[in-house]
């Protein structure tokens, strides 16, 4: 083999794309996925296919397999409301789906509860995403106004259309990254008096 053939054999493996490697979050410097803090029993998803539920897009375990998913029913709206156990910081968040199906306009509202269709355009968001097709794939979260989710006990996303103007949005995963909110209770505090 002379130089030449080496050459080309050297450049025609570099062309040769390396198989993806698994994708894996970057979690944020200093922060944590909140699904431990999630109140699992007011968790509550307005439009949601029954057999394609919130559960398949934020659960652990459910939410990393592809195969499963969260899919509005009626047209491509969706508001999906998240209480915490405890106050915490929302630093970022992660939406995953298809390229056609998934979310375009997300809106998110801090401790906005009681939330539905009709008065969900009364409130101005806490912050507005607008994703792309590769915000969708890239499996990497987005950063939120900090200062808007600093003490936040539930979260309302409003999915307000998808990318493709199609009647059904699908979301493989929803992750939340943030903190927790160290709270103080007044009542176990004890009155210093004045000497």
């Amino acid at each position: 083999m002379d130089a030449a053939s080496t050459a080309a054999a050297a450049a025609a493996a570099l062309a040769t794309p390396a198989p993806a490697p698994a994708a894996t979050v970057q979690v944020p410097r200093g922060q944590v996925d909140l699904i431990d803090f999630i109140d699992w029993t007011g968790v509550e998803c307005l439009n949601q296919d029954s057999s394609h539920s919130i559960v398949n897009a934020l659960k652990q375990s459910l939410r990393d397999d592809e195969g499963l998913f969260l899919a509005s029913d009626s047209d491509e709206q969706l508001l999906i409301y998240i209480p915490f156990m405890q106050v915490v910081k929302l630093h970022s968040a992660l939406f995953k789906g298809p390229e056609e199906e998934g979310p375009k306009t997300v809106k998110l509202f801090s401790n906005k509860e009681h939330m539905g269709f009709s008065n969900v355009n009364d409130y101005p968001p806490s912050d507005t995403l607008e994703l792309s097709s590769n915000h969708l794939i890239e499996n990497k979260p987005l950063p939120l106004k900090y200062v808007k989710f600093q003490n936040v006990r539930s979260l309302t996303i409003f999915i307000e259309d998808n990318q493709s103007g199609s009647d059904v949005s699908k979301i493989h995963k929803i992750a939340l990254y943030g903190t927790t909110v160290d709270t103080t209770n007044m009542k176990d505090l004890k009155k210093i008096e004045e000497h």
